[in-house]
């Protein structure tokens, strides 16, 4: 007796447009791609060039050794420089060693870092709205003399922190931050110090901002949704807790492999983004895994275009 066929039950996917690497990370990865067709491998990066373990992985099997201080890194070997910024020591001391090295610090990110010198240098301290330990904050810390920046985490620290000098105060914050979170914590800076400085246009990346915009666009037509990111990656962080904002459970997952269909029992739509530094492979992959167990219905939702396109370092313009 022949089987019967069984019918899949039917899920309708929405999937966020924007999503994905965005220009900085594009950037970066090219860069130690065309490092590696420069020097040849071995090429060391310090620290993860995006916080993506594909990318990454990827990235070694062309020969690239990840490594999180320059003492790892050997003598007359090239280093890169991850996306997300070094302090102004560990450049130096590249240079004290005579190593080729590359920074691959999102443009974005390096606008920031020249906006606290500058900041510094009028004699302001800089209140920074960030997330302790992350590397764009430590590199950026790294710009200024120890003791002229202050880490402002949440709308608690902006409400008790005591400069001494309220009249001589700027903020900045670093690039990967919730949106909505950001500007609640500045509110209260504005009311306590009335005459902070602001930065020059919006610290938070477009990419950033549009994430999170286009999973707030599809939020309330979803049951469920699946944010494609690492867990040390703050902007995939973040599209999490926009979406439970929004009033929709969200799950951070790396890989296909990650998706607990058990979580999605119930969901008849379920939304999909992907933070700044996972590729659209990996989308894709998702996709074909919930095809084995749905009858996928899949549409994109764009609110946003993006057409950004960062120059890349000199040294590495002719390869």
């Amino acid at each position: 007796m022949a089987d019967i066929p069984v019918s899949l039950p039917p899920l309708r996917l929405l999937i966020a447009a924007p999503r994905g690497f965005c220009a900085g990370v594009d950037r970066a990865i090219r860069i130690v791609e065309l490092a590696i067709q420069k020097y040849g491998a071995p090429v060391y990066v310090r620290h993860e060039i995006v916080h993506n373990r594909y990318v990454v992985d990827s990235l070694k099997a062309l020969g690239a050794v990840f490594v999180e201080d320059l003492d790892e890194v050997p003598d007359g070997v090239p280093v890169v420089f991850s996306a997300h910024g070094v302090p102004k020591a560990v450049p130096h001391k590249a240079e004290e060693r005579g190593l080729d090295y590359v920074d691959a610090t999102c443009p974005l990110v390096s606008k920031v870092h020249r906006q606290a010198e500058r900041l510094v240098a009028d004699g302001r301290h800089i209140l920074f709205i960030g997330h302790k330990g992350h590397p764009e904050v430590i590199g950026t810390f790294g710009q200024v003399p120890e003791g002229r920046m202050t880490l402002i985490e949440n709308e608690a620290d902006a409400q008790t922190v005591a400069p001494a000098d309220p009249e001589a105060l700027a903020f900045l914050t670093q690039t990967t931050l919730s949106v909505d979170d950001t500007a609640a914590t500045i509110a209260v800076l504005r009311q306590r110090f009335p005459s902070i400085h602001a930065p020059r246009g919006e610290d938070i990346c477009y990419a950033t901002s549009n994430r999170q915009a286009a999973v707030k666009a599809i939020a309330e037509q979803c049951d469920a949704m699946l944010v494609i990111g690492a867990p040390n990656s703050s902007n995939s962080l973040r599209l999490v807790e926009v979406a439970e904002r929004s009033g929709v459970k969200a799950l951070l997952i790396q890989r296909a492999d990650d998706i607990d269909f058990a979580w999605l029992d119930g969901a008849a739509t379920l939304g999909i983004t992907a933070g700044a530094s996972a590729p659209e492979i990996l989308v894709r992959e998702v996709v074909d895994r919930l095809a084995t167990r749905f009858a996928i219905e899949e549409s994109e939702v764009t609110t946003a275009k993006e057409d950004m396109i960062f120059k890349l370092p000199r040294a590495l313009a002719d390869v």
